[in-house]
Formats: structure tokens, C-alpha cells, sequence
């Protein structure tokens, strides 16, 4: 039973940065795409268009960082240990990503706005490369030794397949909020950046059978795929995300377009992890000083409370994602967007 309870937590743990992906992705990325905004008006728009979920989004992350904590402690420890800095540096921009949405609208003064909106794009911009680089670098392997000591520092993190993971994160993440963002549009918006997400959709594409084959070469995460079959309809569906993404485009339906580009972080996301299971940390010194789901677990009776308290509490989180998306994922206007309590 302790086995499949912690088969139960991976996939729980699997989902839980998946929806963090999928949500939290698309305001990501508008936030690197509002560096390039052209006047208030769109600023404005791109503010009140992730307004009533960013925050809502980030809490997908706080639990899967929690559920680490509780399911995996040793994965949590050496995690948070040895990936302090990078850590570190994701929560200031969240930190700061955070501040400047709430503040930028506190003063009428132009240059007051503008040094918010750049703290607002940069930290977007760095938090999803950190996210990017960090999960390259857990699928390729980090150097943790017998003791389960990290053995690197920052800098080992920035090898090539760690910037083409990042770089790959912040396309991913700019063609989910350009396809929010024409969904959520008016007026001339929907289409600018529907043309965007095209536009973008190009080299998003070129850079990810770039990361497959990097990734082939690099890895073990294709191993699981030739022993189960089965794991083919996760890559399966990410390339159907992405190919829905151009398609639904030229059909002009701006929530197909957002859904397929959600379609496709999920499936990329779910190939990475079930490439890695049963590994959460995989050792580049030795394969034998991973940290995987059976050896870093906690005890079968703190997976069984925790089951039962996520079979309560999780389906209660869903209804009420569905129903703020539900009540305010509409089309925006010039006069919400100037709304006096408005972002």
C-alpha cells in the first residue's frame, strides 16, 4: 500500500506543477509581452487581463512547493537547499511581480507607472526563465552525491540544455499569454496579438524539436516511453496542442486558440515528469544517489492523511478555479479597463 500511495503523491505532485504550468503560464507571459506595450491603454489591458487570476495562479505553486515538503521531505531539503539561489531569486521576482501589479495604479505620475511596469516585465521575464533552466536541469540530472549533498552551484545550472529549456519556457509561456490576451482583447487588441501568437507560435515550435532532440541525448526521460507504450499520448498531445494552435487560429475562435496552447504546455509538462518518474531529483554524480518517490517518501501513514485530506479539499479548489474563470474570463473593454478600481 506505501508504494501506491506514493505512485498516488507523484502524480498528485505531477499535477500540481502541471496546473501551475497550464495557469500561471499565460500571465507569465503576458507580463514578458507587456515590455513591449506601446501605450497606457494596452497596458492597462494587459494588467486587467490576468488581474483576477494571477494571484489565484500562483497558488499552484505554493502547493506543489508544499506538497514536496510534506510527501518528499528529503527531495524538499535537497531541493531547497542546494537550489537556494535560484530559488531565491524565482520568489523576489514573484515578489516583485506581484508589488508592481498591485502598485503601478497607486499614482498618476507617468514615470511612477513606467518603472513599475518594467519591474512588472522583467520579473515575468526572469521568473520564467529560472523555471524554465531549473526544470531542464532536474530532468537532465544535478550533482547530488551519497549524502545527498548538491555538488554544483548557480552557475553548473546554466549549461546549454538549461538555456534552451529556459528559452523554450519563455515561448511557451509568451504564445499562452499572447493567445490569452486575443481572447481577452477588444477592439484592435484581439487581433494584434492574435497575429502575435502566430508570429511566435513559429520559433516556439522550432525551439522545442530542438529541446526533444538535445533532450534524447542528454537524458534518461525517453527510457520510461520505450518501456510503456502507453506514455506516447503525452508528447501525442502536446503536438496536437501545438498544431490546434495555428489551426484554431484561422478559424478565428480566440478560446480554442488559448485552449490548445494549454493543451500543449500540459502535454509537454506531463512528458518531462513521466519521463522522470520515479525520480524527483536524478543524480548526474550516480544514478544510484537519486532521490525518487520510494527513498525520499514519507511514512504510509502521512501519505494516507494526506490523501484523505486532498480528496476533500482539492475537488473544493477546482469548483472554485471553474467558477472565477467562469465569471470573469469574458472579453474586456476600454471602459472596464478604465474602470476607477480597475489595474
Amino acid at each position: 500500500m506505501h508504494d501506491t500511495l506514493r505512485l498516488i503523491w507523484f502524480v498528485l505532485w505531477g499535477v500540481l506543477w502541471i496546473g501551475y504550468f497550464v495557469l500561471d503560464g499565460f500571465d507569465l507571459g503576458a507580463g514578458i509581452l507587456s515590455l513591449f506595450a506601446k501605450d497606457e491603454e494596452e497596458k492597462r489591458f494587459i494588467y486587467n487581463a490576468i488581474g483576477p487570476f494571477w494571484d489565484a495562479n500562483e497558488v499552484w505553486l505554493i502547493t506543489a512547493g508544499g506538497a514536496t515538503f510534506a510527501a518528499f521531505p528529503k527531495t524538499y531539503a535537497v531541493m531547497f537547499s542546494g537550489l537556494y539561489t535560484p530559488l531565491l531569486m524565482l520568489l523576489f521576482c514573484l515578489i516583485f511581480r506581484g508589488v508592481a501589479i498591485e502598485f503601478r495604479n497607486k499614482e498618476e505620475d507617468p514615470k511612477w507607472r513606467r518603472n513599475w511596469d518594467i519591474v512588472f516585465g522583467v520579473s515575468s521575464l526572469l521568473a520564467t526563465l529560472l523555471l524554465g533552466v531549473a526544470f531542464a536541469n532536474l530532468f537532465k540530472g544535478l550533482p547530488i552525491d551519497d549524502k545527498g549533498i548538491f555538488r554544483g552551484n548557480f552557475f553548473s545550472l546554466l549549461n546549454p540544455y538549461g538555456i534552451l529549456g529556459g528559452i523554450l519556457f519563455i515561448l511557451m509561456s509568451a504564445v499562452h499569454g499572447a493567445t490569452w490576451l486575443s481572447f481577452r482583447g477588444y477592439n484592435g487588441f484581439e487581433e494584434k496579438y492574435r497575429n502575435l501568437a502566430l508570429q511566435l507560435w513559429v520559433p516556439e515550435v522550432v525551439v522545442a524539436m530542438l529541446f526533444l532532440g538535445y533532450s534524447a541525448s542528454v537524458t534518461d526521460l525517453w527510457k520510461n516511453f520505450s518501456q510503456h507504450l502507453v506514455l506516447y499520448v503525452f508528447p501525442a498531445i502536446a503536438i496536437l496542442g501545438l498544431l490546434g494552435i495555428p489551426l484554431m487560429l484561422k478559424l478565428g475562435n480566440a478560446l480554442a486558440v488559448w485552449i490548445s496552447s494549454a493543451v500543449a504546455v500540459l502535454g509537454a509538462a506531463s512528458w518531462g515528469l513521466a519521463g522522470l518518474f520515479p525520480n524527483l531529483l536524478k543524480s548526474s554524480i550516480d544514478p544510484a544517489y537519486s532521490l525518487t518517490i520510494y527513498n525520499s517518501s514519507s511514512s504510509k501513514l502521512t501519505l494516507l492523511v494526506m490523501t484523505v485530506v486532498a480528496l476533500i479539499f482539492v475537488p473544493i479548489m477546482l469548483v472554485y478555479k471553474f467558477w472565477t474563470y467562469k465569471t470573469f474570463a469574458t472579453k474586456l473593454s476600454k471602459d472596464a479597463v478604465y474602470y476607477e478600481e480597475a489595474y
